[in-house]
């Protein structure tokens, strides 16, 4: 029964209950005007489903694939690289019908954490050309998070009466990147934090005998011969064949009430994207930086561009997980960084065990509180700082959201004391 009412759409079942209302009535009454044209809906549209049937079957082999850019990033949608390529759709299609590819899954903010509740529906769908192979697709979202979905096509007629499946269906699963945020970088001095000694090859020596200058080189180290060649300072490496390195540690706290709050995911978010802004500089300012990044039960060493694209990947789907009571690592050395947002209780305990360290925290609070805080503070509310995310935006791009997103739960400020602190201030509207 299911199999036999799926291709109909709500448009062929209103005429369909109009042509069998119509041609009872028409035959009651004797009025042969009516017959006809009832009679003629109802043919037109068993010839039209017909014609339908044979050709989804022909098309039951068919292939399509959907791909989605890498990295995936939220809010990208005006980025032609970040655009999602339908492929595989080089099949005949019979007159008045055509190919309608769809998108649907869940999507879940935040990651994909144990015992979450149901994600976010999503269903977006786009009309392939007559003649064309490959097509685009709308696909975007409006936070990170982890989308698992499957991608089908239907053969739909132009008249909007049936869609029948046809090809098969291919799963996927995506992990999308926090939106980037912006704002002033962060300026570290490469002796602040732990020094790193690392032998090259010897094969390298000649190779990496001299190199550019960067923040805590000796100034005796200098070559100003070559330097004044090429309009650049040069530093000699020691004959040794050994380069000081400073390791950075970091901190993101993950910890929050993991109950679902879209305002509660959206601050964690945020935390995300100001935690990659803060490595992403920070590793264009000097590439011998080499960060040791924690979070909860995890550890990632990130030495280059490429260990934190993977890094990314996997921050972009790490959920908030409960409140724990977790001492700061005393093994290391220099200054330490940490993120966090207002969800995490436990934040002032952590804070009090790296005494005596020096800590810089950048913290997410929410957006229509007023933050309570000691400490030296930079970076007040301004329009980098205070970030908005509307749900309707989730509604304008074929996501349905549940009910719970739409009552605003009221979530308290930290009253925290740290070295330094940078505040950034979130807030969900309607």
């Amino acid at each position: 029964m299911v199999s036999l009412i799926r291709p109909f759409t709500p448009v062929s079942g209103a005429v369909l209950v109009i042509a069998l209302a119509g041609l009872a009535r028409s035959l009651l009454n004797r009025n042969y005007y009516e017959i006809v044209l009832a009679s003629f809906a109802l043919l037109f549209l068993l010839l039209l489903g017909i014609f339908g049937v044979w050709k989804s079957r022909k098309l039951k082999s068919m292939e399509p694939g959907w791909k989605t850019p890498v990295p995936m990033t939220a809010n990208a949608a005006d980025d032609e690289r970040q655009h999602t390529i339908v492929t595989g759709l080089d099949a005949a299609v019979p007159l008045f019908f055509r190919l309608h590819f769809y998108i649907k899954g869940k999507f879940f903010p935040g990651g994909l954490a144990a015992g979450a509740k149901k994600g976010c529906s999503l269903s977006v769908e786009t009309a392939i050309p007559r003649g064309e192979a490959t097509a685009q697709i709308p696909l975007d979202f409006p936070m990170s998070g982890v989308f698992q979905g499957d991608g089908f096509c239907k053969l739909r007629d132009i008249f909007g009466f049936f869609a029948f499946p046809c090809g098969r269906i291919r799963h996927s699963t995506v992990n999308v990147r926090c939106a980037p945020c912006f704002g002033k970088k962060t300026i570290i001095n490469a002796q602040s934090g732990a020094e790193d000694q690392r032998n090259k090859p010897s094969a390298d020596v000649e190779r990496y005998y001299q190199r550019e200058y960067t923040p805590g080189d000796r100034l005796r180290d200098i070559n100003w011969k070559s330097s004044d060649k090429i309009d650049a300072l040069i530093t000699r490496i020691s004959t040794d064949n050994q380069e000081k390195v400073s390791r950075i540690e970091v901190h993101f706290r993950n910890y929050g009430y993991a109950n679902d709050s879209l305002h509660e995911l959206w601050l964690l978010d945020r935390s995300k994207a100001r935690l990659s802004y803060f490595l992403r500089t920070l590793l264009e300012q000097n590439t011998s930086f080499i960060f040791d990044v924690y979070s909860a039960g995890k550890h990632w060493e990130i030495e280059d561009q490429d260990d934190m694209d993977a890094f990314f990947e996997e921050l972009a789907c790490l959920p908030f997980v409960p409140p724990q009571n977790e001492a700061a690592i005393q093994s290391g050395a220099g200054d330490m960084y940490v993120f966090s947002t207002a969800c995490d209780l436990m934040l002032p305990v952590f804070l009090l065990s790296c005494n005596p360290r020096p800590v810089t925290l950048f913290l997410t609070q929410p957006g229509d509180s007023t933050a309570v805080y000691r400490g030296k503070t930079q970076n007040t509310t301004n329009k980098d700082n205070f970030e908005v995310l509307h749900i309707q935006d989730f509604i304008s791009k074929g996501f349905y959201p549940p009910s719970r997103w739409f009552t605003k739960q009221k979530i308290k400020p930290l009253s925290i004391q740290a070295e330094k602190i940078e505040m950034f201030y979130a807030e969900i509207k309607i």
